[in-house]
């Protein structure tokens, strides 16, 4: 329930757990500085929207944040998160599949091999910090 004591909606807890998830894969990545945690609020508040207009749509929406916060970092810092898995050549940064689906996870592509679910990162890094 809200303060008021209204039921939270069906959108809008999955807006909660889109949130919680991609941040503890920003705190996995030792990446969840202040200004990296506002990128987060600023997709949940877009993503809100969205799943306004398309109810139907709230299990994706984790999958759509993890996608949205990849993208302005990258715009920003750089790449993320580094893929854990390949040991050699250039880092490179994992993809969210589906792009547009339930039970978004992280994925190699060049290894080809699904790392992670999406706020599952720790488990994929031994708890530490994504190379």
């Amino acid at each position: 329930m809200d303060p008021t004591g209204d039921p939270i909606s069906p959108s809008e807890q999955a807006l909660h757990a889109a949130r919680a998830l991609v941040l503890a894969d920003l705190v996995a990545g030792s990446v969840a500085q202040a200004d990296v945690v506002s990128l987060v609020e600023d997709s949940v508040v877009q993503r809100r929207w969205w799943v306004e207009q398309w109810p139907e749509g709230s299990e994706f929406v984790a999958g759509l944040v993890a996608q949205d916060v990849q993208d302005a970092l990258l715009e920003r810092y750089g790449r993320w998160p580094l893929c854990p898995v390949c040991g050699s050549g250039d880092p490179h940064a994992l993809d969210v599949e589906p792009e547009l689906g339930a039970d978004p996870h992280w994925v190699c592509h060049k290894a080809g091999v699904r790392v992670a679910a999406v706020g599952s990162l720790a488990s994929a890094t031994g708890g530490t910090p994504s190379p």
